[in-house]
């Protein structure tokens, strides 16, 4: 049974480990290592992670199975948003899922997750942003009715990446 609960600041180190394997498993096969490693300090340290669970306009949650947590969510409204011009949405900046976890509908509850908080705050849409090249994640976003409308750029390391951003309107 997969439980999903909002995470704290006391769960900064946790959240620290599961966001740091989740991305290398993710993405480590298909970047450079030295890209990997300087993405990993400069977006998983302690002072960037607490600077995220203390803003006001992020939340973030774990998926757990019994009390191993297996992935994670971040959602951002407002001016944490990575892109500005977004207003009255959501945006889902992280789902991610440990590799043993995959096909499990974890990150679909993850997403479910999202999509009632975007209902519940009356977001008109929710929005996020794929690499190109992350077609499992694309497939996962367009099975759940999101739609393309835009790039943009997302640096790794010193290697600059399309990424493809979607939307889905959020049913009032």
């Amino acid at each position: 049974m997969i439980t999903i609960r909002k995470i704290y600041l006391a769960d900064l180190d946790v959240l620290q480990d599961i966001s740091i394997k989740t991305f290398v498993e993710t993405f480590g096969s298909s970047n450079t290592k030295e890209n990997m490693n300087i993405y990993v300090h400069n977006s998983f340290n302690n002072l960037q992670m607490e600077s995220e669970l203390t803003n006001p306009d992020s939340e973030f949650y774990f998926a757990e199975a019994g009390n191993k947590v297996i992935g994670y969510l971040k959602i951002n409204f407002g001016t944490a948003q990575t892109e500005s011009k977004h207003y009255n949405s959501l945006e889902i900046e992280r789902i991610y899922v440990l590799n043993a976890y995959q096909k499990q509908r974890v990150g679909q509850q993850l997403f479910e997750k999202a999509l009632a908080i975007a209902e519940e705050k009356r977001c008109s849409y929710i929005w996020l942003g794929v690499w190109e090249k992350n077609a499992k994640a694309l497939h996962f976003y367009k099975k759940n009715g999101f739609v393309e409308f835009d790039q943009h750029i997302f640096v790794l390391g010193d290697d600059k990446q399309t990424d493809v951003m979607m939307k889905l309107e959020v049913k009032k």
